[in-house]
């Protein structure tokens, strides 16, 4: 029975996997969150954008494998539960900036499974470790994205409305998942994991930029 188990949950998580690394798979819930759509960028103006929106993609990705992995090693059946609804709330950014890259004639990272990979292990990890560091993960996680969505703002070109909006909305939804993991007791995690995500935040951005 436990083995049987164990299986359905490996063959709902491959099938998760899939639904988020296939473009166009994904639907929102929510309407595209743009007023009006941006007039056409110049070749320089177009690949910078490009870039972030990848960016901004491929962090939606890992934000999926980072929830499911956590719900998959809570400790609690709430947690769990909250994991999952704040995955489903992200699929709206990740449509979103499927349609934003649509929109510019781009298509997501290829390097995109391989941080789905690596971003399941790091949830399940820190899953394991607990409900409270699990939930001290996704508020610094929230955190990081935050500041990281603020950079982009602050660069994006000024005739870019659409992505502006479709940042601008990400942004805030960020902020509320953050601070729903601190009113569930998050703890805060220590100086060198925090470091370390950093780190792994600039590797990833970096490549996915040109990738």
């Amino acid at each position: 029975m436990a083995v049987s188990r164990f299986l359905d949950k490996v063959c709902v998580q491959m099938d998760r996997a899939l639904k988020v690394l296939t473009p166009g798979a994904v639907q929102a819930r929510r309407e595209y969150p743009v007023a009006t759509l941006s007039p056409e960028l110049n070749p320089q103006e177009r690949q910078h954008v490009v870039g972030l929106m990848k960016i901004n993609h491929t962090g939606e990705v890992c934000a999926q494998a980072l929830y499911e992995g956590q719900a998959l090693t809570a400790k609690t059946a709430g947690t769990s539960a909250a994991m999952i609804h704040a995955a489903q709330e992200e699929e709206d950014h990740l449509a979103w900036c499927e349609t934003r890259l649509e929109n510019l004639g781009a298509k997501p990272s290829v390097l995109n499974p391989v941080f789905y990979a690596g971003s399941f292990v790091m949830g399940a990890a820190a899953g394991i470790c607990g409900d409270r560091w699990s939930l001290g993960f996704v508020e610094e996680t929230e955190k990081q994205v935050c500041a990281h969505l603020d950079s982009h703002l602050a660069v994006l070109p000024d005739v870019d409305a659409e992505t502006r909006d479709v940042i601008t909305q990400m942004r805030i939804d960020e902020a509320e998942h953050g601070d729903a993991a601190h009113q569930l007791g998050a703890a805060e995690l220590p100086g060198p994991v925090r470091f370390g995500m950093k780190y792994m935040s600039k590797v990833m951005t970096w490549s996915v930029y040109r990738f």
